[in-house]
């Protein structure tokens, strides 16, 4: 990996993020939203949309900005685009926030504001659209990983379409009938292209390559991993267009749906077990903290599908859905975020500070740059909390869900005191000459001076 460009915004991109995650942990603990709320409350939706922009879309889109010329060992199309993209998303979150907030008697009602925000957030995911589209396509034939994460850019496009038509729907400037029978009914196909086409595939496509990369493991490209793609897309395509068509049609929505679940659940039980086998054939047999707690959101991944299953015997999925979305959410895809984070901090700022005089001088390894004794407590108190949180949801205790929601808190804030500590280099000798780096602000001058 020695001359790996950095993505200059990247940083500033998983800052943003994080703040968001820790927002809407401090929401939940005082009991803004579900279940406090009902699921389709003003008060829930600012929290979906400010987690699943705010805190995961950032976070992906700046890890991908990074890792996509990884992905394709070619450079980023342009690396002037993430700065402006940035600021059309935030600015969009911003106004997309401030419409619920309206919408719930909290601000003066705005008539505008749905299609502002429409507006803003639809032109910062053209640009990552745009930016990582051309990058992919400038190197193809694409690897298998790269073609998860070309797949999650379509359903980004389908979730974006289907955000605008919501908003621009609520604002009343759409006509069209069947546009709005979509913006009627289509509320579950946004949730499926946006959890599941968007961050779950892109989630996919990049653990296939950081897992293997991070613990030194052959990369799998072989039967079982190309039919997780293909039935991944499969299910994606019956659920998100599929479901148009139904909904445009008048036919019931629930019998594809659940169609699209068990190809979907295939493709997920085909995606585990590359993993179990990424695991299993590592050189590195000490396995690093991020590479357990991977393991940890991987689970989370399955326990969400048992659940499901369970629930769905029962008939009493539609009534605990939030607790399955949260266990999705927190234990599979914020799980992962975190883990991955832990550890690509420590390696951009490896990159930064010691890629341009390895092997000049002697240099710390990257683990070097980490203290996983000390983050392992706040890393296992975050996965407690997910068990314990989505538990309180399914017993219908919101006390206590307010209180793993406060260990959520807690917890996210000690991961993110180490990758302050990371950052700043903590325990780790400086080089002759060498200033430290900046926290999560673009590198404007080399670290090295």
């Amino acid at each position: 990996m020695h001359g790996v460009s950095l993505s200059r915004w990247t940083l500033s991109y998983f800052a943003a993020a994080l703040i968001a995650l820790m927002a809407a942990e401090a929401l939940m603990t005082a009991g803004y939203g579900f279940p406090s709320a009902p699921l389709r409350a003003p008060e829930t939706l600012l929290l979906v949309h400010l987690l699943a922009i705010g805190w995961l879309s950032l976070l992906l889109c700046g890890a991908l900005f990074q890792f996509v010329p990884v992905l394709v060992a070619k450079p980023l199309h342009s690396g002037m685009l993430p700065l402006p993209t940035l600021l059309l998303l935030l600015s969009g979150l911003a106004a997309l926030l401030a419409g619920f907030l309206q919408l719930g008697g909290v601000l003066p009602a705005e008539p505008h504001m749905p299609a502002i925000a429409a507006l803003l957030l639809a032109g910062g995911f053209l640009l990552v659209l745009y930016n990582l589209g051309r990058t992919l396509w400038e190197a193809r034939p694409l690897p298998l990983s790269a073609r998860f994460v070309a797949v999650a850019l379509i359903f980004l496009a389908a979730t974006a379409a289907l955000g605008v038509l919501f908003s621009l729907t609520f604002a009343g400037m759409v006509g069209s009938g069947p546009l709005l029978e979509i913006a009627a009914s289509g509320v579950p196909l946004h949730a499926i292209a946006g959890i599941g086409g968007w961050l779950t595939f892109a989630a996919m496509g990049v653990s296939y390559r950081l897992l293997a990369m991070f613990m030194l493991a052959p990369e799998t490209e072989g039967i079982r991993s190309k039919g997780a793609f293909w039935l991944g897309i499969a299910a994606l395509v019956l659920a998100v267009p599929g479901g148009v068509l139904m909904i445009i049609s008048g036919a019931p929505l629930w019998l594809l749906l659940a169609l699209s679940g068990a190809v979907g659940l295939a493709a997920i039980v085909l995606y585990g077990a590359d993993i179990v086998q990424l695991y299993r054939t590592r050189k590195r047999r000490a396995i690093e903290l991020n590479s357990q707690m991977a393991a940890c959101a991987v689970s989370c991944l399955f326990a969400a599908l048992a659940l499901s299953i369970v629930l769905i015997g029962l008939g009493l999925f539609t009534h605990h859905i939030g607790a399955v979305v949260f266990l999705l959410g927190f234990g599979w895809l914020s799980g992962l975020g975190l883990a991955k984070l832990y550890k690509i901090v420590a390696f951009l700022t490896w990159l930064e500070c010691y890629g341009p005089v390895l092997g000049k001088v002697p240099t710390p390894r990257v683990q070097d740059l980490v203290t996983e004794g000390p983050a392992r407590r706040w890393f296992v108190l975050y996965f407690l909390a997910v068990v314990v949180a989505t538990t309180a949801l399914l017993v219908g205790y919101a006390l206590v869900f307010r209180l793993a929601a406060g260990l959520l808190l807690i917890a996210t804030t000690g991961i993110a005191a180490h990758l302050v500590r990371t950052r700043r280099l903590t325990g780790v000798g400086l080089l002759d000459g060498m200033r430290r780096p900046n926290l999560f602000l673009p590198h404007l001058e080399p670290v090295q001076r």
